[in-house]
């Protein structure tokens, strides 16, 4: 038995968009301040194409979507992760799929980005999902490895992307790609009946003073 790729995808845009001013006042502390706005637009798209087209493979739509239409740096690679996650869900559609879509799609945002596991990007959030998953974790344990992945950038200076720019600024806030990413994982353990507590409990605190765009 599967999670439900839809009811993971409608679970996603929800987190997302009570996530929305967290993910924005990171990314003005690292970025151009647009990750919450591509993230939450790119899964109202797909919810939308879901309701469009019902019999189209979720995964696949969503791929689509965030390939074609969402814009920013995250968006592709985020596109790439769905991506992988249809073709393993085609082949398989099983539990398994989760490993190899995000085995997969790790190594393809890992050639298009070049990032490592302490590059402080959604990396450092895909890395743990994918051992934990390897090692056979539920989707609850799966999801704390994210979250607890993407807490750790806090620590650290950005090597990859906008943010390695900005020198110290953004130390001691989370990478909100890091962040948006894990979400992914929470509601995937949400649409499966076991998630690690509510959302909000996982959200760091609002940075005091984001800096304008």
């Amino acid at each position: 038995m599967t999670t439900d790729p839809s009811l993971v995808l409608r679970t996603y845009a929800d987190a997302a968009h009570t996530a929305y001013e967290t993910l924005t006042a990171l990314d003005q502390l690292s970025g151009d301040g647009d990750f919450g706005d591509n993230l939450c637009e790119g899964l109202d798209r797909v919810t939308g194409a879901l309701d469009a087209h019902p019999d189209e493979p979720p995964y696949t739509v969503a791929a689509a979507v965030f390939l074609d239409e969402v814009g920013g740096t995250s968006g592709p690679l985020i596109g790439l992760l769905f991506q992988e996650l249809a073709r393993a869900h085609a082949a398989s559609p099983g539990e398994d799929a989760w490993l190899t879509g995000v085995r997969e799609g790790l190594a393809a945002i890992q050639r298009v980005g070049e990032a490592e596991p302490g590059d402080r990007t959604m990396v450092d959030a895909l890395a743990p999902a994918r051992d934990a998953l390897q090692s056979g974790a539920d989707a609850r344990d799966v999801a704390v490895a994210a979250l607890d992945g993407a807490r750790s950038t806090a620590a650290l200076r950005a090597r990859r992307g906008r943010a390695s720019y900005v020198g110290e600024r953004a130390v001691g806030h989370p990478d909100p790609g890091a962040l948006g990413v894990a979400l992914l994982f929470w509601s995937r353990a949400r649409a499966d009946g076991r998630a690690p507590g509510d959302l909000t409990d996982h959200l760091p605190a609002l940075p005091s003073e984001a800096p304008p765009n």
